[in-house]
């Protein structure tokens, strides 16, 4: 099984910076694309920000030229830099990853647990 564990929620200042983190471990064979989710209060859940191995990066048309993906192989790792961030950005945000586990030929999701963030003015 994969585990994704986040970490660097919290409450941040509107116009504020704020990093989130995302670690998975386990059993597995590869991880490929990896990514950043949120779901606001009465919304859906919706993509944020994607990352491949390889480092190709994909935004939403909010979340572009405000905040940067970035991933670590070696750690399993990927990070949410977010800058200048409002009112709307108030949401759970998610961490996402598609995992090749042993003996399949197959990507499955896997989520964490989701990290609240909170924007004050």
């Amino acid at each position: 099984q994969v585990q994704l564990v986040e970490s660097g929620g919290g409450l941040v200042q509107a116009g504020g910076s704020l990093r989130l983190s995302c670690v998975a471990s386990g059993s597995f064979a590869n991880i490929d694309a990896m990514g950043w989710y949120r779901q606001a209060p009465g919304a859906r859940r919706d993509g944020v920000a994607s990352i491949t191995r390889e480092g190709i990066t994909h935004y939403s048309y909010s979340a572009k030229g405000r905040f940067t993906i970035s991933r670590n192989n070696a750690t399993n790792a990927v990070y949410l830099q977010m800058s200048s961030v409002n009112a709307d950005d108030r949401a759970v945000y998610y961490c996402n990853a598609r995992v090749r586990v042993w003996g399949s030929t197959i990507l499955t999701p896997f989520w964490g647990q989701g990290t609240q963030v909170t924007v004050s003015s």
